[in-house]
């Protein structure tokens, strides 16, 4: 394949990106509605992260309206994209802010998510720092873990 070939290729699949892009845009608790994840995922849609390995569509929304459903507010502000044929993946960073986390105010991670999709994404995996994510602003906690992280760079 030249390399002209290659940059027509992969023209072919930035429409999942961007589906999947303008959906993380508008996801809250009030936005999950089964056709916009129909409209981005497969049925078969396998989901991995840092704290959950997730089989299927309906099990996937499950999950997001029970995550969501605590948020005060949530964005994703999508950095670099590197997409191949049926392939990508998109750094981001995600803001949130949850009642019970850092006094409820906003916590900004750094991530990544890898897509494998043919049409719609059926493999999603999210790359991300847990304790960056959660542990670290949970109370009496998050200072244990940051002590650890003080000691092991000494």
């Amino acid at each position: 394949m030249s390399r002209v070939e290659a940059i027509d290729c992969v023209a072919d699949f930035r429409p999942a990106v961007e589906r999947f892009k303008a959906l993380y845009h508008v996801l809250d608790a009030e936005h999950l509605a089964y056709e916009d994840f129909a409209a981005v995922y497969a049925e078969n849609l396998q989901f991995v992260d840092s704290f959950h390995a997730i089989d299927g569509l309906d099990a996937y929304i499950a999950y997001c309206a029970e995550m969501y459903a605590n948020l005060k507010t949530i964005s994703f502000d999508f950095k670099d994209e590197f997409i191949k044929p049926g392939e990508a993946m998109l750094t981001w960073t995600m803001t949130y802010a949850h009642p019970r986390l850092n006094r409820g105010r906003e916590i900004s991670v750094e991530g990544a998510s890898l897509l494998r999709f043919d049409g719609k994404i059926h493999y999603h995996r999210d790359y991300y720092d847990g304790g960056e994510l959660l542990y670290e602003h949970v109370p009496l906690l998050g200072s244990v873990i940051q002590g650890l992280k003080k000691r092991m760079v000494k």
